[in-house]
């Protein structure tokens, strides 16, 4: 039983106790005009008679009234003073239940407050879990959208430089390989391979306003300094700066998903030219003719089989372990900040 309805109870019983003794002081009270009555009305015979044993009689039942009504005085005084007492408890309880009834209303309002920032705790949960439901939703349809956008059909642009002045490369090797490894994959028919030879600085650009290629793929060398290098009209060297192979990149073709450098410290180039395309491959280093061909190859073969990037580079790295070259360190990748590499995908699976 809880303090509430003991300190109710006593109250209860108090007050009952209460009216039941206002009730009995009620009846002695009520008793006190009789006896009063008899008194006056000894003391008017007393009056009115001479007669000696009459006015003793009298005076008798007039002390006997008297010795009553003293009696009934002193059971009202007595009713009085626990009619006070019992007045005093039930102050003194109102007083506990008015205090209990106080803590409790608190101990409600706290655990009111305690439920409403649970609620309020779990409704932000829910509501956090909802929007990242959604963010993974809204990600997902991206991803989806990204697929269903993808042309049936894409071009890779591969450009080769191999100016007279510089060491030779085997390009037309590198250019073979990745053909050879397109045509084995799954969706080959989705690429086309395009190339363009002894590739000119002004090449560059007409060659991606005649082709729109999905993927640019330039081969030969590359300078320290952020250069690429070309052919100037007598087949010599002629170096490209990076700046400039980012406005290229900015303004030419719209459907540009990718573009590997595969030339020697390129990685800046890459890292640049990611403001304007999805994603880019540089090497950090300088790369062998080697590992050049048997990275782009693979690379090109995970592409065709409708893998992402990601995957299609990590492929081409592990490659340069199957064969024992030891320049898998050497491609960087790099992509734009709102994309991810592990769902960028170029060929329609």
């Amino acid at each position: 039983m809880s303090l509430i309805e003991t300190y109710r109870r006593t109250i209860k019983r108090k007050k009952e106790e209460l009216s039941k003794l206002r009730s009995s002081k009620a009846t002695e009270v009520g008793k006190v005009p009789s006896h009063k009555k008899k008194i006056i009305s000894a003391q008017a015979t007393i009056g009115r008679t001479k007669s000696v044993a009459t006015i003793n009689s009298k005076y008798r039942e007039i002390e006997r009234e008297e010795k009553k009504l003293a009696v009934i005085d002193k059971k009202v005084s007595e009713f009085d003073k626990k009619l006070a007492k019992i007045e005093d408890d039930i102050i003194a309880e109102e007083k506990k239940l008015g205090r209990e009834v106080e803590r409790e209303q608190k101990k409600r309002d706290t655990a009111e407050k305690k439920r409403m920032a649970d609620n309020a705790k779990r409704m932000k949960e829910v509501n956090g879990m909802l929007d990242r439901h959604n963010k993974m939703h809204q990600e997902t349809n991206n991803a989806l959208q990204e697929l269903i956008n993808l042309p049936e059909k894409i071009t890779v642009l591969f450009m080769a430089s191999n100016p007279l002045d510089a060491p030779q490369l085997r390009l037309d090797e590198e250019a073979r390989a990745i053909q050879e490894t397109i045509r084995k994959s799954e969706h080959r028919d989705s690429v086309l391979f395009k190339t363009r030879w002894a590739t000119r600085a002004l090449d560059v650009i007409q060659a991606i306003n005649e082709e729109n290629p999905t993927i640019i793929h330039f081969s030969g060398h590359g300078s320290e300094d952020d250069e690429i290098v070309f052919q100037d009209n007598q087949g010599n060297a002629k170096l490209v700066s990076k700046e400039a192979i980012v406005q290229t990149m900015m303004s030419t073709s719209d459907e540009i998903k990718l573009v590997f450098f595969n030339t020697c410290f390129s990685y800046g180039q890459a890292q640049a030219v990611v403001q304007h395309v999805n994603a880019a491959i540089g090497m950090t280093t300088t790369i062998g003719d080697e590992a050049a061909r048997v990275f782009a190859a693979q690379f090109y073969s995970a592409i065709g089989f409708g893998y992402s990037v990601k995957k299609a580079f990590e492929q081409g790295k592990a490659s340069l372990m199957l064969e024992g070259i030891p320049e898998e360190n050497t491609p960087k990748l790099y992509v734009k900040n709102e994309f991810d590499s592990n769902e960028l995908i170029i060929v329609k699976p």
